[in-house]
Order: structure tokens, then C-alpha cells, then sequence
């Protein structure tokens, strides 16, 4: 095997606009943050607790959809447009049970709020998020099946240019519900969800107003004679994408429970690890962009059947994760202590953060190759292993060896948040060793067949 240039310059094509598009989305929690941030200190809180709560479900629940990408992309390198349009209409009635699953999950909230311990008025205000955003998810639900299959087909530069719309109608729509402007009552941190909730249903509009417009996408006629809900079609798209849901769960918890974890270590603890996990989330968008691109190509093809240029693309990938990995490390490590000081002007908090960003210099390497294993395995139709790999990998291995370095003298003396994080690495490494492994044995079923 050996190294493609033109491969490796068709998966940056694909990935440079889902970077960006990516980086869009997280610039509105960022937004979000900043502008609850002016009210009040409870607001920020109430912000931080309610999207704590109902940020996994909604992320969990598009993983379902993800595997729409691949399947569209496979039907795309096979030419079959009336398979493109059949798992289109199928992934609308998924998205409606979907969406019907998360208002029922979400009238269980007030009973999480009340054993949180916070105080009343944070937690009236977080309830009062997600009374507004439930209402948004069948929108951003819409918006991800029109995404996947537009990328499916190869267009990702749309979602790029729709999560800009999203983002201009999240920062006025801020303005105006959290401050209370043009005759709307000042919801404070509430706000956000009801922004968020007319950002997801703009950006829907905004994907179906493009497929109405856009040469190829109108040459699938993906609205025209809707069929009725076909229960196995449904469960083909929910079976490929539960594992893709189960993974994006055990990691969004995962980051999520550290700080539960370490908060009798005390503030400039969770404060470090905070500034680490958010510095790391943004570096994240670039093995995660690839990931998203390589389960395009894959898919394509894949559906050609072009076994000889599959087996080409995948080791391709996987060196382009590994460029990708050593680039984003180096210029992490190289600029650690100035991106720390963007954070925070304590010099303990600064300490702690620089030391542990070392360490998610370290672990940019499996993370960049499970993910490009992740995204191969999409793109082949496989992710049965996905969900028990990232089970283990995430919270057998790294969170248990994470604990006791962090906690307990078992191994070491206690290394509080850094212990956490080498639990990490050591549960990334594991998880790219397994999903290459997984990868290397389909690629070994699909080649022992031609």
C-alpha cells in the first residue's frame, strides 16, 4: 500500500468545509456562554447545567442519523438515486420518533434538577431552557438528515454556509431573549434555548431551501411521492446508527463526569481541567471533520465496488489522521502557555492547564486514528463494533485507570485531574488499536470476496 495524493487531496476537499461548518456550531455555545455570562453568575450556571443535561441527548440522538452519511454515500458510488431517496423519506419518520423520544425524556428533567442541590433559581432557569429547546430538536433533527445526505453525495461546503445563517440568528436571537429587546420579555440564560430552538429550525429551512436549489439535489426528487414508513427500513438506518450513538454517549459523558469527580480537589482543579477540555474540544473538530470526509469517500467507494482504490483511500486516511495528529500537537505544545492565559490570569489554573494540554498533545495521535477508523467503518457499513470498543476503550479502561491514578495511591500517589487525563490516553490508544483491528479484518472479508 502507498500513499495517494489525489486521495488525500479529495478527503481534505471534503473535510475543509466540515471543519469549518464545525467550528461554526461551537462558536454558538460559545456565544451562548459569553452573553448568559453578562447577566448573572446563576445564569451561566443554569446554562452550564441545563446543556450538561441535554447536550448528550441531542448529540446522541444525530449519531443516530449519522449513519445516513454512509449509506447515501454508498448508494451514491453505486448510482442508485432511488435508494438515496427511500433512506432520506425513512430517516424523516426516524427523525419524528426520535424527536418524540426526547419531549418525553425531557419531562424528566425537573426530577434530575431537584436532586442536583443547586438553588431553586438556577434550576427554575435551567427548566426553563429546556422547556424552550425541546422544541428545537425535531428541527435540528431535520436539518442533520437533509446535512447527511447532502454531504453523503459529496456537497459539504453547504453546511458551512448554513451553520453561518445559524450563527447570525443565534446572536440576535440572544440579544433579544436574553436582554429582554424589541418588546420580548428578558429570559436570561432561558434565552438560549428558545435562540437555539429557532437557529435549528432556520438551519432546517435554510438545508431544504438548498436541495430546492441545488442542480444535483433536486435530481434525487427526495420529496416527491413520499412513501409510507417502512419498519425495516427504519430499523436498517437506527441498527447502523445506534453504535454511532452509543460511542458519541460514552464519550460526551465521559468528559462530562471528570469534573463531578475531581470537584472536592477543589477550584483551580476543575478550572484546569475545564480549560483543557475546551481547548481540546476545538482541536477535536479536525480529526472529527476528517472522520466525517473519509466515511464519505469510503462510502462511494465502496458502493463502485473499486476494492483495489478502497484499500488505497483507508491507508491514505489513515496517514493524512496521522499528519493531521502530529501538526495539531506540535503547535498545541509549542503554544500552550499563551492559549492558557487566553482562559484564565491565575497562575495556578494557568500551571495545571499548560500541564494537562501536554498531555492531550500526547494522546492527538490514537485520537486522530481511532476517529479515521470510526469514520472507515461508516463509510463500510460497519458499526456493530463502534459501540462495545468505545465502551471499553472510554470508561473500562480510561476512566477506571484515570480514577485510581487520580484518586487513590494504588499506582501512584494520587495526580488528581492529570491522572483523569492519562486514564484518557491510555483509553484512546486502546480504542485505535481495536478499530483498526476491526477495520483491518473487514477490509480482509471485503477483498477475500472479489
Amino acid at each position: 500500500m502507498k500513499f495517494s495524493y489525489w486521495e488525500g487531496k479529495r478527503l481534505l476537499q471534503l473535510a475543509t468545509p466540515v471543519f469549518f461548518a464545525q467550528i461554526t456550531l461551537v462558536l454558538m455555545s460559545v456565544v451562548d456562554t459569553m452573553m448568559a455570562g453578562q447577566v448573572s453568575a446563576n445564569d451561566l450556571a443554569a446554562l452550564s447545567i441545563a446543556t450538561g443535561i441535554w447536550n448528550p441527548l441531542i448529540f446522541s440522538l444525530q449519531g443516530i442519523l449519522l449513519a445516513i452519511t454512509g449509506i447515501v454515500a454508498h448508494c451514491h458510488g453505486a448510482k442508485d438515486l432511488t435508494s438515496i431517496k427511500s433512506h432520506f423519506q425513512q430517516g424523516m419518520y426516524l427523525a419524528l420518533i426520535l424527536a418524540a423520544i426526547s419531549l418525553l425524556l425531557a419531562q424528566l428533567t425537573p426530577l434530575v434538577f431537584s436532586r442536583l442541590g443547586t438553588s431553586t433559581q438556577i434550576t427554575d432557569l435551567s427548566q426553563q431552557y429546556i422547556d424552550f429547546v425541546k422544541w428545537g430538536v425535531l428541527g435540528f433533527l431535520v436539518f442533520s438528515i437533509y446535512r447527511n445526505v447532502t454531504e453523503g453525495v459529496g456537497l459539504t461546503k453547504p453546511a458551512f454556509y448554513i451553520s453561518l445563517i445559524g450563527l447570525a440568528v443565534n446572536v440576535v436571537a440572544n440579544y433579544i431573549f436574553i436582554y429582554g429587546k424589541l418588546g420580548m420579555p428578558a429570559y436570561g440564560s432561558a434565552g438560549c434555548g428558545l435562540a437555539t430552538t429557532l437557529v435549528f429550525w432556520a438551519m432546517a429551512l435554510a438545508q431544504w431551501l438548498y436541495c430546492k436549489r441545488s442542480e444535483t439535489m433536486r435530481a434525487l426528487f427526495l420529496l416527491s411521492s413520499f412513501a409510507k414508513p417502512n419498519l425495516s427500513a427504519i430499523c436498517y438506518i437506527a441498527k447502523l446508527g445506534l453504535p454511532i450513538c452509543l460511542a458519541t454517549l460514552f464519550e460526551v459523558t465521559l468528559f462530562a463526569c471528570i469534573p463531578l469527580f475531581i470537584a472536592d480537589l477543589g477550584a483551580v482543579a476543575v478550572s484546569g481541567h475545564q480549560i483543557a477540555a475546551s481547548v481540546t474540544t476545538v482541536l477535536f473538530m479536525m480529526p472529527l471533520s476528517l472522520s466525517m470526509a473519509i466515511a464519505i469517500r469510503i462510502g462511494n467507494l465502496s458502493g463502485q465496488q473499486a476494492n483495489k482504490q478502497l484499500k488505497t483511500a483507508i491507508f491514505t486516511s489513515f496517514c493524512l489522521a496521522t499528519f493531521i495528529a502530529l501538526f495539531v500537537a506540535l503547535l498545541t505544545f509549542i503554544g500552550r502557555n499563551s492559549i492558557v492565559w487566553l482562559y484564565t490570569n491565575n497562575e495556578q489554573v494557568a500551571l495545571l492547564a499548560s500541564g494537562i494540554i501536554v498531555l492531550a498533545c500526547i494522546y492527538q495521535l490514537p485520537d486522530a486514528l481511532q476517529v479515521a477508523a470510526n469514520g472507515v467503518l461508516r463509510g463500510l457499513k460497519y458499526t456493530k463494533p463502534i459501540s462495545y470498543i468505545t465502551f471499553v476503550s472510554y470508561w473500562v479502561i480510561g476512566f477506571s485507570l484515570g480514577y485510581i491514578l487520580a484518586k487513590t495511591d494504588l499506582i501512584a500517589p494520587a495526580m488528581g485531574p492529570k491522572g483523569f487525563w492519562i486514564g484518557i490516553i491510555v483509553g484512546l490508544s486502546a480504542a485505535a488499536v481495536m478499530l483498526l483491528l476491526s477495520v483491518r479484518s473487514r477490509l480482509a472479508s471485503i477483498l477475500s470476496r472479489c
